[in-house]
């Protein structure tokens, strides 16, 4: 027993949450046999198996659960105290963080920059993505904090509301000259985005029908397609802002009555002191 580490228990805590030698390898920065070696370390000093084969994967024993169950909160509670007595100012280790892109263009850089000089030791890895597919890498584990056009509704995450940006229709002046007799020609997000669902409701509510929806997943390229005269599209306000004032871009019809909330969200069971510290702040944030 006198041989078994910290090292071991995080490893073994990582590998029940990621769900595979491969992925815990990956969130602690080292190599696939040198987890699985640190598993037999455990094996042999405990005498019992912690994992065994399914398929072409593995899955926690029964002896293997209790041990994590029994020592998730020890752990937390260990880095927690350590953590704390040092104000979070030793505090070491990388953070997976996925955000949309208006996330990105409005609270996330102030958020990265408080956490650089306060954490230095913290390094933050960001991924830039859709609210659906952020969900599911929050939910197994494969992000540890997010940010997330909402309202979401999941039992399995915790989150706190930061926040809200209005719509807009925009298109480039030449297209608003065009005038809108004729049937809209519409750019927007998928259809799992809010906004999308925006965009369908203003329409109803104007009376009006698109010509034609193309959708596209990035944000940044729907401002370019509609500023080159391609349409129209409803787009949050404050990415488009700067294009408004300088009038390169045109409100074209009412705003949309929905706004785009926001929150930011970690998985309920989440002990990590260090993602709970960073969730704190990230709960303070108002787009």
């Amino acid at each position: 027993m006198r041989r078994l580490a910290l090292y071991h228990l995080e490893t073994l805590l990582w590998i029940a949450r990621l769900g595979t030698f491969r992925a815990a390898a990956e969130r602690l920065n080292t190599t696939q046999p040198a987890i699985s070696a640190r598993v037999r370390e455990m094996e042999e000093q405990l005498g019992v198996a912690l994992f065994r084969k399914e398929g072409r994967g593995v899955v926690l024993t029964a002896k293997g659960r209790e041990l994590v169950r029994d020592c998730e909160p020890l752990f937390a509670g260990f880095e927690r105290a350590l953590l704390k007595a040092s104000d979070f100012a030793g505090a070491t280790g990388v953070v997976r963080v996925g955000a949309g892109e208006i996330a990105a263009a409005t609270c996330l850089p102030g958020f990265v920059n408080a956490v650089e000089q306060d954490l230095p030791g913290v390094s933050l890895e960001i991924e830039i993505d859709l609210t659906a597919r952020m969900l599911q890498q929050v939910q197994t584990g494969r992000s540890d904090l997010v940010f997330l056009a909402g309202p979401v509704a999941s039992p399995g995450l915790v989150t706190a509301p930061i926040g809200a940006v209005a719509l807009v229709w925009v298109a480039s002046p030449e297209t608003a000259k065009a005038g809108f007799d004729a049937p809209l020609p519409v750019w927007t997000l998928p259809t799992n985005s809010p906004i999308h669902g925006a965009m369908r409701e203003s329409l109803a509510a104007n009376g009006m029908a698109a010509r034609g929806i193309a959708t596209c997943n990035n944000v940044r390229l729907l401002i370019e397609i509609v500023r080159g005269g391609r349409g129209a599209a409803v787009l949050p306000e404050p990415m488009v802002r700067a294009d408004l004032a300088s009038g390169a871009l045109v409100e074209v019809l009412p705003r949309p009555a929905r706004e785009v909330r926001f929150e930011a969200a970690i998985r309920g069971r989440e002990e990590d002191p260090l993602i709970l510290e960073l969730f704190r702040r990230a709960r303070t944030l108002r787009i």
